[in-house]
């Protein structure tokens, strides 16, 4: 049966690209649709032999009018599979637009895949919207290796596991299973206002007219082709000992000097492929505006890449990142640490823990330390902050000790400063002041600062 031909084709596609490297929890993305009722049913096939745990997820968007009853039906499916089932209900309005309701429904997602700790979100696309993606990002004018199109792994955890297969497989995946599950058939998708669905209602069904059925496979080699050539450039990137291309928790770095030495053109294929490994898209023309900031900007400088992502200069560095809401909001507030015996709070993407004990002996740059009895408060950054360092002489400023210790600009203020009153007590892992310090013996708290994903 073509079910059983399909099950195995997509364990065996798992397996070559290497979809689910570890086990955990899966989040499914059901939309209410086929394409993301197929993929329901066969993830709950397959998912357990893969080390894999379920749970359904489903957005109402609050755009149509029939949307209550189809989060019904898909938290009837979760049920029907003996799986747990998660809503969210937003109020968008019919005029939303393609562009809000998808940055909403995925802000949703990944909410409910950080709440429920799920190493992965997965979502329906299959090879019919990578055909739509490929002609959309040629009419947007985009880089070659933006006709790549989707990719089958994004960042954190988002997987894509039906790209392989066409929508009419699936459909008739669902039809022959026997199991008759009902499939909403969202409007919006034939709205010929979207530019997918012109794509998809208008624009193929001339371009197959003239060039026959085999030509969406053509678009989908076209995919492939570029998926190759991009991820060359990802193996160049770290060939070329002078760039000295890192990539660390999000953040991708190239060296400035070692970039200046290849010529415009190449610089900015390199520019575009360190943004393309931290998750970032940059174009052509916005490339060559990067390249020319990375040549000419003073350190501590920034560029903004569009949708939060930035690119930053530090210590001879170039550096692309995503900025986050809590790491921005973080150095404005304040909370308080050494409450009670023992206990934990949490600033920005920081764990500030804490203990009562006999002291020890206070190193200046450990990452925990010991301080005399009492509370005291963690908070970001301010001007005319000063430390006096276990064992030197006089005050520093603390921007320029964070500086010394090669702390880009843009995270020394969502660094945390421990405080005690006015003074400056500890920079964690960096400078211990000589205020607060216990004698050895003493009654004392031991603290000890860590970020809760590396910084």
């Amino acid at each position: 049966m073509q079910d059983n031909n399909l099950a195995s084709r997509l364990v065996n596609h798992v397996h070559a690209s290497g979809l689910f490297p570890d086990p955990g929890l899966a989040l499914l993305a059901v939309s209410g649709g086929p394409d993301s009722v197929a993929m329901l049913d066969l993830m709950a096939r397959v998912g357990p032999g893969l080390g894999l745990r379920l749970a359904v997820v489903h957005v109402d968007h609050g755009i149509a009018e029939e949307s209550p009853d189809v989060a019904e039906q898909v938290l009837g499916l979760a049920v029907q599979y003996e799986l747990r089932g998660y809503l969210s209900v937003l109020r968008l309005g019919a005029d939303a637009s393609e562009t809000q309701a998808r940055r909403a429904r995925y802000g949703e997602l990944r909410d409910w895949q950080k709440r429920l700790g799920a190493r992965y979100l997965l979502t329906a696309h299959h090879a019919d919207d990578q055909v739509e993606t490929v002609l959309f990002r040629l009419f947007r004018g985009t880089g070659l290796a933006g006709l790549a199109g989707i990719a089958p792994v994004g960042p954190d955890g988002l997987v894509r596991p039906l790209l392989p297969f066409r929508k009419a497989e699936l459909e008739g995946w669902l039809n022959e299973s026997g199991k008759g599950h009902p499939a909403h058939a969202d409007p919006a998708n034939v709205d010929l206002r979207h530019h997918r669905s012109w794509i998809r209602g208008k624009l193929l069904p001339v371009v197959r007219d003239r060039f026959g059925d085999e030509v969406e496979g053509h678009l989908l080699d076209v995919a492939r082709h570029a998926a190759d050539d991009r991820a060359a450039w990802a193996v160049a990137l770290r060939a070329l000992p002078d760039v000295d291309f890192q990539m660390a928790h999000g953040v991708a770095e190239v060296d400035r000097a070692g970039l200046l030495r290849y010529d415009g053109p190449l610089a900015q294929a390199l520019l575009r492929a360190a943004a393309r490994e931290a998750g970032c898209v940059v174009g052509p023309r916005r490339a060559a505006r990067l390249w020319s900031f990375a040549r000419r900007a003073a350190s501590g400088k920034r560029f903004e890449l569009g949708q939060h992502w930035v690119a930053e200069t530090a210590f001879g560095r170039l550096r692309i990142f995503i900025l986050k809401e809590r790491e921005v909001a973080s150095d404005r507030t304040t909370v308080r640490w050494g409450d009670g015996d023992d206990g934990r709070v949490k600033w920005g993407k920081w764990e500030i823990r804490w203990r009562r004990g006999r002291a020890g002996t206070p190193a200046r740059d450990a990452a925990v330390t010991w301080v005399t009895e009492g509370p005291g408060e963690v908070r970001g950054l301010e001007p005319g902050d000063r430390i006096m360092p276990l064992g030197g002489v006089g005050h520093r400023r603390v921007s320029r000790v964070l500086m010394e210790q090669r702390i880009p600009r843009s995270q020394r203020r969502s660094f945390p400063l421990l405080t005690r009153g006015e003074s400056v007590i500890w920079l964690p892992g960096i400078c211990r002041s000589g205020v607060a310090v216990p004698a050895e013996g003493d009654a004392a708290i031991l603290l000890e600062v860590a970020p809760d994903e590396a910084p």
